[in-house]
């Protein structure tokens, strides 16, 4: 196991105000609000219908895909996905938390002795393309979203199927990916029999960071073995406030902030002084190890 502390993060309304795809329904000139409420009538709507269920968090990959094709999304594929990655609007203090919080580790030589370092993941059930284009894309290790095929018969470009797939509870497939290091040894299968011990990034070493009960399943898989949970709420919304302090009752996360990760307000302090408590955690650890390995042979002295 290495000692990194892995960060992960939800995207919409955890990172940036809002929905990855806003940008688009401006560019497009399509209604968002009719968008969504389309979109949330489908799973009632096809299980009536046809007798079928829907996944209701990943159903609008196929909406986006019929605006596609019907022309109301013109020449929409993975390149110009990234391109709206650009016009993402983040909350105050991104991407600056991403280097303070590695910060808070490697300016420590307690910490640089076992070469405990952070990582920064995204979770998202949203385009990983938008979020490879946003300016984030350089501070981040990986990230997790849903993903496209392209029709590339068509001129430009466009998308037509869907490739790969994140939702609410899936989030907890990927966060045992980086549990097991499946991210960085191709070699690797989530569902391969690995020791704790040998895994990568304990659970107790991660702190997850997202905005409402859509990601209780993250929360509770990452509490429930040793780790946190932090939710965010944007400043003066009270219906977020009472759903984040609804999962605080409730036992879901340790704690909440505004949405604010500017150095010095609430939300950096916190997630750096928890990232330094699972450090202190990691320091301890070693020293005991270092403790049991025992000194060396030695002489005796005659009297002994």
């Amino acid at each position: 196991m290495e000692n990194v502390i892995a960060v992960i993060w939800d995207f919409d309304k955890t990172l940036i105000d809002g929905y990855m795809q806003d940008p688009m329904f401006a560019e497009y000139g399509v209604d968002a609000g009719a968008f969504w409420k389309n979109v949330n009538e489908l799973p009632e709507r096809y299980l009536k219908e046809q007798g079928v269920k829907v996944n209701p968090d990943t159903i609008y990959l196929n909406e986006f895909i019929k605006y596609a094709r019907a022309g109301k999304f013109p020449g929409l594929n993975n390149e110009k996905l990234r391109e709206f990655g650009k016009k993402q609007v983040f909350y105050p203090g991104v991407p600056e938390i991403f280097e303070v919080t590695r910060r808070a580790v490697s300016e420590v030589p307690a910490y640089q002795e076992f070469d405990i370092k952070v990582e920064h993941y995204i979770v998202s059930t949203g385009f990983a393309k938008v979020i490879e284009g946003s300016e984030i894309m350089n501070h981040v290790d990986g990230i997790w979203g849903c993903e496209l095929i392209e029709d590339r018969t068509a001129e430009p470009p466009v998308i037509s199927e869907v490739a790969y797939t994140i939702d609410n509870t899936t989030k907890t497939r990927a966060l045992f990916e980086i549990n097991k290091g499946v991210n960085k040894h191709s070699a690797l299968h989530v569902n391969s029999p690995m020791a704790e011990e040998d895994r990568r990034v304990s659970f107790k070493n991660m702190i997850y960071i997202a905005d409402g009960p859509s990601d209780v399943p993250a929360f509770s898989l990452v509490r429930s073995r040793g780790g946190a949970a932090f939710a965010i709420y944007p400043e003066g919304n009270l219906q977020a406030f009472d759903q984040v302090e609804e999962l605080r009752e409730n036992g879901r996360i340790d704690t909440y902030s505004v949405a604010d990760y500017t150095e010095g307000r609430e939300a950096c302090t916190w997630i750096c002084r928890r990232i330094k408590k699972i450090a202190d955690g990691i320091v301890a650890e070693e020293n005991e190890k270092l403790g049991k390995a025992g000194k060396g042979p030695r002489h005796l002295n005659v009297e002994e």
